[in-house]
């Protein structure tokens, strides 16, 4: 009976040792088999085996790992992510299981379904893992940017450089966040060493080009603007920024091409560059005299971004324009013209005689005098300085002042302020005491009205 119960227990061992024996055996065997059909691109089969080889042994690791493979050539990473956070929980690597390449792959598929504080843990372990690779300090600092810890993603992304400074990535990384929080010399440079390396960064020519903008260095500027443009993706912001630039210096006859070449390309009417393109283009229009294309830009803006900027304000103010004749002349004839205009007002209107008439900025200037029906016989005459001002911005406390002053160098006691704009509350109040009368757009309106029929505006 002995011998009978020590043979079936004897038996039982062995049956178990052969089982592990056998399955210690073929679990490599079937594990390289899966992963031949993975280099295959055979993933529906692989992930059969797979999923057989896991329900067998939930704690292989290795299967869960190629499992996840698999799902990923099938097109399916929530799935694949899924196995490799059991993998993760495991923990089992080794040579079938290397830990770099997983941690790797799960690193980004916890970025790719934005899981960024997972993400930024694996990129911090594999910078452990790997101290010398440039590539995970680029990443972990990317991904720190992404946190908003500034400070800690430039000291990765300077260690990345300083691993490798070919790394144009980090060069171009580290200059936008060098920009974004207003160190802008250090940024240039890194936006030039990522250049060095990489010819074909627009982006960082673009950059270049708003820097050396804001620091008013227009020239360099446009010259780095003129290369991001050679780019598809930056050429109409590029365009609208040399537009600008013109704009700047004074330009217009420049400024104008830039922008309407901008304008012509757009495809989103939305984009901030093609509100920015039409606007500056408006202005220029403006400044040139040609308000129906101004308002043409202002209008188009307005049908998509009524908030934009003073889009409103512009096209209230050249409301009169589209059915005032007068206005309309008054705002867009030329020089000599407008200052035909100024003296038919002086003369018609404001029942003056004029003894001189001279361009200033912005405008016309005249010293008239009463008319003599309108003072007694031997009195005399006082004069009066009078400034046309062809303006669309508002007139401040300064307009007035420098009106003073100049009537303090004639010798002038009265004065008056025509303008085809409006006054600032402080202007009016400045004024109210002082000897200077204010014709604000409305009132301008009204002495365009009264214009005699034999003097009408220049057309």
């Amino acid at each position: 009976m002995f011998i009978v119960i020590f043979i079936i227990i004897f038996g039982a061992i062995v049956g178990v040792l052969s089982w592990l024996i056998i399955r210690l055996l073929t679990a490599p065997r079937q594990t390289k088999v899966i992963g031949d059909l993975i280099k295959q691109g055979k993933h529906g089969p692989a992930i059969r085996a797979a999923k057989g080889l896991a329900a067998k042994d939930p704690r292989n690791a290795e299967a869960r790992w190629l499992l996840g493979q698999a799902y990923l050539g099938e097109g399916k990473p929530e799935l694949a992510l899924m196995e490799f956070k059991l993998v993760n929980q495991l923990g089992s690597f080794g040579p079938e299981l290397p830990e770099i390449a997983f941690r790797k792959e799960i690193a980004s598929l916890y970025e790719r379904f934005n899981q960024m504080e997972d993400a930024l843990k694996e990129q911090i372990l594999l910078t452990k893992l790997e101290p010398r690779v440039a590539s995970h300090f680029l990443d972990a600092g990317r991904l720190f940017e992404a946190r908003g810890r500034s400070d800690v993603a430039v000291n990765h992304l300077r260690k990345a450089i300083e691993l490798d400074e070919r790394l144009f990535e980090a060069h171009h990384l580290l200059a936008m966040v060098l920009h974004r929080t207003k160190h802008d010399l250090e940024a240039r440079q890194e936006f030039e060493a990522a250049i060095k390396w990489n010819p074909e960064d627009f982006e960082a020519f673009y950059y270049i080009g708003k820097i050396h903008k804001e620091a008013g260095d227009h020239t360099a500027a446009l010259l780095a603007f003129e290369k991001a443009a050679r780019s598809g993706p930056f050429k109409i912001k590029a365009l609208v920024e040399r537009g600008s630039c013109y704009m700047s210096q004074g330009n217009l006859e420049k400024a104008v091409p830039e922008l309407e070449r901008a304008i012509k390309m757009v495809k989103d009417e939305t984009a901030t560059e093609a509100l920015f393109g039409r606007y500056f283009l408006a202005l220029c229009y403006e400044k040139q005299r040609e308000l129906d294309k101004a308002i043409e830009q202002w209008e188009k803006i307005y049908q998509k971004k009524p908030g934009f900027r003073d889009v409103a304000e512009k096209l209230t103010q050249y409301q009169e324009y589209r059915t005032d004749d007068h206005m309309k002349d008054f705002l867009t004839c030329g020089k000599e013209e407008f200052m035909e205009m100024c003296r038919a007002v002086v003369q018609g209107p404001m029942n003056l005689s004029i003894r001189d008439a001279s361009e200033i900025q912005g405008g016309v200037q005249v010293i008239a005098v009463e008319s003599d029906s309108d003072k007694w016989m031997g009195t005399k005459k006082q004069p009066r300085l009078i400034r046309f001002l062809r303006v669309s911005e508002n007139q401040g406390e300064q307009t007035i002042r420098a009106l003073l002053e100049q009537m303090k160098k004639l010798g002038i006691m009265r004065g008056s302020i025509v303008t085809s704009a409006s006054f600032a509350r402080a202007a009016v109040e400045f004024a109210e005491n002082r000897s200077v009368e204010l014709f604000p757009k409305e009132l301008l309106q009204g002495l365009l009205a009264r214009l005699s029929t034999d003097v009408p505006p220049s057309k």
